[in-house]
């Protein structure tokens, strides 16, 4: 493995030329997307409902096609399921990923392409493996193995042809058999479907190994970490696997739990975020140093973006790449090579970057508060937490937070049920310090705020260890990608979660 290193390396860099084409050509790149996607949608069941034959622009196709949420497009997907084809995308659809948030009583399942496989979700990994080592060429990254910590690998079968699981499962099943060389854990505990007994498991077999790379949820990588660390006797990462370089992450943002993973891991690792979901692969950073992630832009997915004001219109708007502005909040509108069109994802997206096009995962369009008018986003609450903690000395695993109506004797506010790592000193210090990253972060929270006349101070609730962990367990949802919703406009999770501390 230490010879291919440099080899694959050396590729890698040469590789890097069909990147810097559609980063320096980005509008043309997303054309001949939406042409090919168009092509092969044309002679569907979709396609004929929605005229694609007489769309030849993007203009026309927006026209012509309508926004579609889940409930739109699961009637198609039900139909695929039972053994139909030729509704969403002209080659077989055989395979679905089972797609289900912390927050969604039901499961999606995602329709995956030979297409979306090849040219999307393997070449997403490609190429985030490409961008690493063009910024860190003498890596040894591929010396040893990528610990991997995905949801469930069970696959299961709906029929002679029809197979679901998790997205980490659907890409098992159909990697080459040469990718299991690369990886820990071996297939048998990839395999568990129980979160407690996997994660022990996962730490017994892999503490052996040499280790190069781990990539995972923040959360349940942590409590991954703390196991190893309290199994082997050892104070970091880096005296268990000494040749540990990168840390791959996604699926929340990683600033509250920065200072957490430089504490348990260790000196001279890397960090990389990747935004993947089971609908696609959609960016990756190619600058640890820069904030934000390059847009993935020939990987057989159409863009559109719908700033956060459409929401909910009878007829949204959206725009493209040409028309988009940094720091404004967008909701992702995705046409695939899986057969989604016009698909809103549920993400919101802020750009930090116009060329090359990079964005950060600004929450979701449902993960918000403004009870009050205070328009507070997951963005914010992220960066004062951290800020908090900062300030305080504090390190905090996981927190959620909702409003606080207005009552014959109170005022409003924002309820914070916060589990902590470390705890501050004062907790009313850590709020204090909460309510003015808060008011530096959102003007709109500070106009609230001001003079307490819609706003009063946050609330505060320290959670004993593992209260988050019981609720999602209670759900069915723990492990893998599922997490603690961060932000609610209304008290249901809240409250939930609240009953279990009586």
């Amino acid at each position: 493995m230490k010879i291919l290193s440099p080899a694959i390396s050396r590729l890698a860099r040469f590789r890097y030329w069909s990147i810097e084409q559609w980063k320096n050509d980005p509008i043309a790149a997303q054309r001949i997307v939406l042409q090919d996607l168009v092509t092969h949608g044309q002679h569907t069941e979709f396609g004929r409902k929605y005229n694609f034959s007489d769309t030849f622009n993007i203009r026309a196709f927006k026209k012509n096609v309508p926004i579609q949420e889940y409930e739109d497009l699961k009637p198609y997907v039900q139909r695929l399921m039972d053994g139909e084809q030729n509704l969403l995308w002209n080659t077989p659809v055989n395979w679905f990923a089972k797609s289900s948030g912390t927050t969604s009583e039901k499961s999606k399942f995602i329709p995956v392409t030979e297409e979306s496989l090849e040219d999307c979700h393997y070449q997403g990994a490609k190429d985030v493996l490409t961008l690493y080592y063009n910024f860190n060429p003498e890596s040894d990254l591929l010396t040893g193995k990528g610990l991997v910590i995905g949801g469930s690998h069970q696959v299961s079968q709906v029929n002679e042809e029809t197979h679901y699981g998790d997205l980490s499962a659907v890409l098992l099943q159909n990697a080459p058999f040469w990718s299991q060389w690369i990886k820990t854990p071996e297939l048998s505990i990839a395999l568990m479907d129980e979160w407690e007994t996997k994660i022990e498991s996962l730490a017994q077999s892999t503490i052996l190994e040499n280790v190069t790379s781990i990539s995972g949820v923040p959360t349940w990588t942590l409590v991954l970490i703390k196991r190893i660390l309290e199994i082997t006797g050892k104070s970091c990462l880096k005296e268990v696997w000494p040749n540990l370089e990168l840390y791959i992450h996604g699926g929340v943002s990683f600033t509250p739990y920065r200072d957490q993973f430089k504490k348990f891991i260790g000196q001279g690792v890397n960090y990389l975020e990747m935004y993947n979901a089971s609908e696609g692969f959609f960016a990756a950073q190619n600058n640890p140093d820069e904030e934000g992630m390059l847009l993935f832009l020939e990987h057989g997915i159409f863009y559109e973006f719908m700033p956060i004001e459409e929401y909910g219109k009878p007829d949204p708007i959206t725009i493209g790449l040409q028309d988009v502005e940094i720091g404004k909040n967008y909701a992702l509108v995705i046409s695939t090579n899986g057969g989604l069109w016009r698909y809103l994802l549920g993400d919101t997206v802020q750009f930090t970057s116009l060329f090359p096009f990079k964005i950060k995962v600004s929450g979701r369009v449902k993960h918000f508060i403004n009870a009050f008018g205070e328009e507070l986003i997951v963005d914010n609450s992220d960066k004062a937490i951290a800020i908090a903690c900062q300030k305080t000395g504090a390190l905090v695993n996981d927190y959620t937070a909702a409003p606080v109506y207005f009552s014959d004797e109170n005022n409003g506010a924002h309820e914070w049920l916060i589990e902590f790592d470390k705890e501050p000193e004062s907790l009313n210090q850590f709020a204090y310090e909460l309510d003015c990253a808060l008011k530096s972060i959102n003007s709109d929270y500070e106009a609230k705020r001001h003079k307490d006349i819609a706003l009063r101070m946050p609330l505060l609730h320290s959670l004993k260890k593992d209260v988050f962990m019981q609720w999602l367990k209670n759900k069915g949802k723990l492990g893998g990608q599922h997490k603690i919703p961060r932000l609610s406009n209304d008290r249901k999770y809240i409250d939930e979660i609240l009953a279990l501390t009586h």
